[in-house]
């Protein structure tokens, strides 16, 4: 199985991922859309009750629209989370991370890998949520779903929600684990 664990250790943080790959104009881009976005206080308490450290992977393209439309949202669950650690990987530059990670045969990012904090992987995401998927599929051909839609969040609010459900999912798996309740007599 791959090593997730050495390509988390080998990956960057977020500002050391954009200085290297992005050009300035990809940077104003993903830092106008890190500032446009802003986690509701009822999202801040999820995140913030989190125990368990959380590792998360991201295979990236700093010139991926897809990527400056929603990495940008895992910093901010970061920032609610200081269990949540986060290291960036570039597609382009990690060809080996990349066959590993291909979507519906693809390189396609960005790809988000969740590991426990031992580097054990958890589970794996992208390259767009749901929300999304429904968006596009909407516009080749009418609506993808009658029921279960929340129109009156703005696709970037409901794409949001699919990531941070996505991370809670995670954040159960570790916290009702047997193996790290174990670990951490719990």
């Amino acid at each position: 199985m791959y090593d997730f664990a050495s390509a988390f250790d080998g990956g960057l943080e977020y500002a050391a991922f954009l200085a290297k790959y992005a050009t300035p104009d990809q940077r104003a881009r993903w830092n106008d859309f890190h500032a446009s976005i802003s986690l509701t206080p009822v999202q801040q308490a999820l995140l913030s009750s989190w125990t368990r450290d959380m590792r998360v992977l991201v295979l990236a393209g700093a010139w991926c629209g897809d990527c400056i439309n929603q990495c940008p949202m895992f910093e901010h669950f970061a920032a609610a989370c200081p269990r949540i650690r986060i290291r960036y990987r570039d597609r382009d530059d990690d060809a080996q991370l990349t066959g590993e990670l291909q979507t519906c045969g693809g390189a396609r990012v960005p790809a988000v890998v969740f590991l426990s904090e031992d580097g054990k992987f958890c589970g794996r995401a992208g390259d767009r949520t749901l929300a999304k998927y429904r968006s596009l599929i909407a516009t080749l051909g009418g609506a993808a779903c009658s029921i279960g839609l929340n129109t009156d969040l703005s696709l970037t609010d409901q794409i949001l929600q699919d990531w941070l459900e996505e991370f809670e999912r995670i954040q159960w798996m570790l916290r009702t684990s047997s193996r790290l309740r174990q670990l951490h007599n719990d």
